[in-house]
């Protein structure tokens, strides 16, 4: 049976960030995924396109960026990413608007938006040159045995299974984690009724560096600005209604885009290839236990309203790698007890704040009871109107609030 010391399930961007941080603990690295080429590198060393990352903007707040400059990923990402300096939030049907801007806290940039797959290419290309890590793929996941010593894990790969060894287990499957489900881990959470069509498009009257997000009875409409004039649009919609939208013709789509986002940046002109995601929150009951842990949309999946999903998963990146490492230097076994649960401890606070957020915005804004509509006018006010509350709102989302890691301080592992 094949050992490693650990064995990290799914390789999007926080399972493959996952193992790209783990470089240099000398340990035997695994990274198993379903995926045929995972946006990997072709043999004359360019990038070959990937399955699971597309060209979705991702936006990226400023505890992200540091957690991958401190992996060695943000030098190949930073020319392909398009800074975000301001952001303008607003409500449909409603006078106004919360402005926030980096300049509020003294910083160059509020967030940076790179392409998905621009993302995945740098963390494979990393993979493949620090070469401490195996690539297991295409492998499905078929059961996992937990022993006292040691996680036995059991895959289907071309046509054969395989059983491997890991002292240590990280779960980094998704949403429908194959691992979660296998480890026995139940979830809790909502199916919020609505799905996310993700395109991008091409505005009349481009504003540089500025990103939208416009609440409106059916769900947020967010506009992150890319390359070339083009913006990442998120349109959430009831789920038939956004089954409607992926099928409209392009121009009808559009029109439908200006009517419900405003002519702010004028018509839109382009339309790129739709995609369509449903959304729900699914959060696990546990996180981490013997000999494993669960990170990335395995533990929480939250609305995309504040674009917060990747960024959470990328600090429980951060705060994994830091305990990780620490024991690799004292030469310990990475799946113990006391490693896993100081694990869970850390992350329970940033997990529930994130959550409690994101929901509540969902709460907030799709319901038209009188109270709450007064209570948004109240809240987007405040925030436009208090330079404070602009500033404790624009750190709250940036993740760099209080108990931080090393990674996200900026801090040598």
């Amino acid at each position: 049976m094949d050992s490693f010391d650990c064995l990290i399930v799914g390789g999007g961007a926080v399972g493959a960030g996952l193992a790209c941080a783990l470089r240099g603990t000398g340990w035997r690295i695994g990274l198993i995924e379903a995926a045929a080429t995972p946006a990997g590198i072709r043999s004359d060393g360019s990038a070959a396109p990937g399955v699971g990352h597309d060209d979705r903007g991702l936006a990226l707040s400023l505890s992200s960026q540091r957690i991958l400059q401190g992996i060695g990923i943000w030098p190949a990402l930073a020319a392909r990413s398009t800074p975000i300096r301001h952001i303008h939030v607003s409500e449909q049907g409603r006078f106004g608007a919360t402005r926030l801007s980096a300049e509020d806290c003294g910083w160059p940039v509020l967030a940076h938006v790179v392409v998905a797959r621009a993302l995945g290419d740098a963390l494979y290309r990393q993979l493949r040159a620090a070469g401490h890590c195996e690539l297991i793929c295409p492998a499905q996941l078929q059961g996992i045995n937990v022993l006292p010593d040691r996680m036995e894990v059991t895959l289907r790969r071309e046509g054969r299974e395989r059983a491997l060894a890991a002292r240590l287990l990280i779960a980094a499957d998704g949403t429908i984690s194959r691992a979660r489900a296998c480890l026995g881990i139940t979830t809790q959470g909502r199916d919020y009724g609505q799905s996310a069509v993700v395109a991008n498009v091409t505005p009349a009257r481009p504003r540089t560096y500025t990103a939208y997000e416009r609440f409106t009875p059916q769900g947020p409409i967010a506009l992150l600005p890319q390359t070339g004039d083009r913006y990442g649009l998120v349109f959430v919609r009831h789920t038939g209604e956004a089954q409607r939208l992926l099928e409209l013709p392009e121009a009808e789509f559009l029109q439908e885009l200006v009517r419900q986002f405003s002519r702010r940046l004028g018509d839109f002109r382009r339309l790129g290839r739709r995609q369509i995601y449903p959304l729900r929150l699914v959060t696990a009951t546990r996180i981490a236990g013997p000999r494993y842990v669960i990170i990335g949309n395995a533990a929480n999946t939250v609305h995309p309203n504040g674009a917060q999903g990747l960024n959470l998963g990328l600090r429980d990146v951060a705060v994994l790698t830091e305990l990780l490492h620490a024991a690799a230097r004292d030469r310990r076994d990475p799946g113990e007890t006391e490693i896993t649960a100081m694990y869970e401890e850390r992350r329970r606070t940033d997990h529930r704040r994130t959550v409690n957020f994101t929901d509540g915005l969902a709460r907030l804004f799709y319901n038209t009871s009188p109270p709450l509509t007064l209570l948004r006018r109240l809240a987007m006010w405040g925030v436009d109107s208090l330079p404070p509350a602009r500033t404790e709102l624009v750190r709250a989302a940036s993740g760099l609030q209080g108990g931080a890691s090393a990674l996200v301080r900026g801090l040598p592992l």
